[in-house]
C-alpha cells in the first residue's frame, strides 16, 4: 500500500496543473451542492420554527353585536386542535400598532375612526401543526358566522414554499452537471497520466504485472484528488457561513434566524461523495484505457 500511495502522490507531483484543475472542479462541486444542502437545513428549521408558534388570526366582520363575541370565542375554543382563543378588541388592536409605530405616528394622528376589525388570536396545539390540518381549521373557521376573514401567513407559506421548491430543483441540477463534471476532469486527469506512461504499463504487463497492481495507484490518486477537492470547498463553505451568519441578528426568544452549519455526520459524507467522485472518474478512465 505505501508504494502504491508513493507512485500516486508522485503522479500528482508530476502533473501538478492537471490534478490542480481537477482538484479546483471537484471543489467547486462540492461548495455548491453543499451549499444548498445548508440552505435546505436552515429553511428546514426556520418552517419548524415557525410551525411551533404559529398562529390563526381571525377578524370579525364590523357588524359583530358585542354580546355574541363571548359565544363566538366560546365556540372557537372548543374546536379540535385549538388550544387557547384571546380577544383582540380594534381599540387595543390600534394601540398595538401605535406602539409598533412610533417613528410613523403621524399616519396615525388625523384618523377619523379606528379602521382594524376585533379580532381573535387563535393558538394551535401541536398535534395541529401540519399544512393540511392547519388549512382544515381555517376553513371551519371561515364558515363560522360573523368571521370576515382568517389569516394564518398563507401567502408566506405559499411563495416561500416556491422558494425551496425552486432552489431545490436549481440543486439538484447544479449538483448533477457539476458531478458529471467533476468525473469528466478526474477521467482525463487520469487518462493523460495514462498516455504518458503507456510504454512503463506495457512493459509492466509483459512481465507479467497484473491489471490491479497497475490500476491501484491510480485509483489512490483518484481518490486523493476527490478527497483534497472535498475538503478545500467544505473549508471556503465554512469561511463563507461565517462571513454570512456574523451579519444575520437572530430574533429574540424565537431563535428563528440562528443558522447552523453542517452537522458532522453530513461533512463526513460529503467528504467521502468527493472521494468516491475521483474513484468513479479513475474507473471511467481505466476502464477505457485498458480496453
Amino acid at each position: 500500500m505505501s508504494l502504491y500511495l508513493k507512485r500516486a502522490i508522485d503522479d500528482i507531483r508530476q502533473n501538478r496543473f492537471l490534478n490542480l484543475v481537477t482538484i479546483v472542479t471537484i471543489a467547486l462541486s462540492i461548495l455548491i451542492v453543499s451549499a444548498f444542502v445548508l440552505f435546505f437545513i436552515n429553511t428546514s428549521d426556520l418552517m419548524s420554527a415557525w410551525k411551533k408558534g404559529v398562529r390563526i388570526m381571525v377578524y370579525l366582520k364590523s357588524s359583530t353585536p358585542a354580546s355574541e363575541i363571548p359565544a363566538l370565542q366560546q365556540q372557537l375554543a372548543g374546536m379540535y386542535g385549538i388550544e387557547q382563543v384571546n380577544y383582540i378588541p380594534k381599540e387595543e388592536a390600534l394601540n398595538l400598532m401605535k406602539n409598533q409605530m412610533k417613528r410613523q405616528s403621524s399616519l396615525l394622528e388625523n384618523l377619523k375612526e379606528n379602521p382594524l376589525p376585533d379580532a381573535f388570536e387563535i393558538r394551535m396545539t401541536s398535534a395541529t401543526q401540519g399544512w393540511d390540518r392547519l388549512e382544515k381549521i381555517a376553513l371551519q373557521i371561515e364558515n363560522l358566522p360573523n368571521v370576515d376573514e382568517v389569516e394564518y401567513g398563507r401567502r408566506w407559506i405559499g411563495r416561500f414554499t416556491n422558494v425551496i421548491n425552486l432552489f431545490t430543483l436549481a440543486g439538484y441540477a447544479l449538483g448533477t452537471l457539476f458531478f458529471m463534471a467533476a468525473v469528466f476532469f478526474v477521467a482525463n486527469t487520469i487518462r493523460l497520466v495514462l498516455y504518458s506512461r503507456r510504454d512503463e504499463i506495457e512493459i509492466m504487463r509483459l512481465v507479467g504485472a497484473e491489471d490491479q497492481f497497475i490500476k491501484a495507484p491510480f485509483y489512490i490518486e483518484g481518490i486523493i484528488q476527490g478527497a483534497l477537492g472535498g475538503a478545500i470547498g467544505l473549508v471556503a463553505l465554512f469561511i463563507a457561513f461565517l462571513f454570512i451568519s456574523s451579519s444575520v441578528q437572530p430574533v429574540s426568544g424565537a431563535q428563528m434566524l440562528q443558522v447552523r452549519f453542517l452537522p458532522l455526520p453530513l461533512l463526513a459524507g460529503i467528504l467521502v461523495s468527493g472521494m468516491i467522485v475521483g474513484w468513479l472518474g479513475c474507473f471511467v478512465s481505466l476502464k477505457q484505457f485498458f480496453k
